[in-house]
C-alpha cells in the first residue's frame, strides 16, 4: 500500500510533525529524506531494503559513490543529498562548540571529534584551537597517515596553534581500527606536544582517542 492511503498518524512526515523526529524509526526518517520509493516499493519498504543491505544506517551513510549509484532506487542526486545532509551535521556540531566553552561541553566535543574522525580509514591527527575562554577557535585536521599511524611533528602544532592565538587546544585523533585504548606511542607524542606548547604558554586541556563506538579522554585518565 503506498503511503498516502495509510493512516495519518503511521505516515512519517506526518509522525515527525506531530510527534518529533526521535519518535520514528530509522527507516521512518530514512524514507523522508528518500520522497518516494520504487516500482513494487512504498518509501518505507525501499528504506527498509537498503538499511538491511548495507548493514546498517551508518554504512548505508559512508557507502562510496560508485556502491551508491549501483543501488536500485538511489541515483547521483541522493548520494549528493547524503553526502550534503552529513556535512550539516557535523558543521552544526562545530557551530554549537563556536557558542560555549569546549569544557562545559565534554559530551558535545566528544561527539564532534567522533563525527569527524571516526570513519576515516586511516588516522589522522586534528586539533580545536580555543581563545582564552576556551571557546572554539578553529578544528584543523593536521597530519594524515596510513591505517596504522600518522606522524606528527609538535613544531608544526605549535606554529599553527600561534597562528590562532590559542590559548589552549584539544588535540584529537582516531584509530581506524576501531579500538579507541591509547598505545604507548600516542602517550608519548602527547607529552612531547604538551611540552613544546607549554614554552609558549599554550594549553593541551585533552587528548582524545576516536574509535568507532568509543573514545578515551588523556584528561580523564589524569594523564595530562
Amino acid at each position: 500500500m503506498s503511503i498516502p492511503h495509510w493512516p495519518a498518524a503511521e505516515r512519517p512526515r506526518e509522525k515527525l510533525l506531530s510527534a518529533g523526529p526521535r519518535a520514528l524509526s530509522d527507516a521512518e526518517l530514512l524514507a523522508i529524506f528518500l520522497r518516494s520509493g520504487c516500482r513494487g516499493q512504498n518509501a518505507v519498504e525501499l528504506a527498509r531494503q537498503l538499511i538491511r543491505d548495507f548493514g546498517g544506517l551508518r554504512q548505508l551513510m559512508l557507502a562510496d559513490q560508485h556502491r551508491l549509484l549501483a543501488t536500485r532506487g538511489l541515483g547521483p542526486a541522493k548520494y549528493a543529498q547524503l553526502q550534503a545532509v552529513l556535512e550539516l551535521a557535523k558543521r552544526h556540531l562545530g557551530e554549537a562548540l563556536r557558542r560555549g566553552d569546549v569544557l562545559t561541553n565534554p559530551d558535545l566535543t566528544r561527539e564532534y571529534l567522533s563525527a569527524r574522525l571516526r570513519d576515516y580509514d586511516y588516522e589522522v591527527f586534528a586539533c580545536l584551537f580555543l581563545d582564552v575562554r576556551h571557546r572554539l577557535i578553529r578544528y584543523e585536521e593536521l597530519f594524515r597517515g596510513t591505517i596504522d599511524g600518522a606522524s606528527v611533528h609538535p613544531r608544526e602544532v605549535v606554529r599553527r596553534a600561534l597562528e590562532h592565538n590559542a590559548a589552549a587546544v584539544v588535540l584529537a585523533h582516531n584509530h581506524p581500527s576501531g579500538v579507541a585504548e591509547p598505545s604507548d606511542a600516542d602517550r608519548r607524542i602527547t607529552r612531547r606536544l604538551r611540552d613544546a606548547l607549554d614554552l609558549v604558554d599554550i594549553r593541551v586541556l585533552d587528548h582524545l582517542v576516536v574509535g568507532d563506538r568509543a573514545s578515551v579522554s588523556f584528561a580523564e585518565r589524569g594523564w595530562l
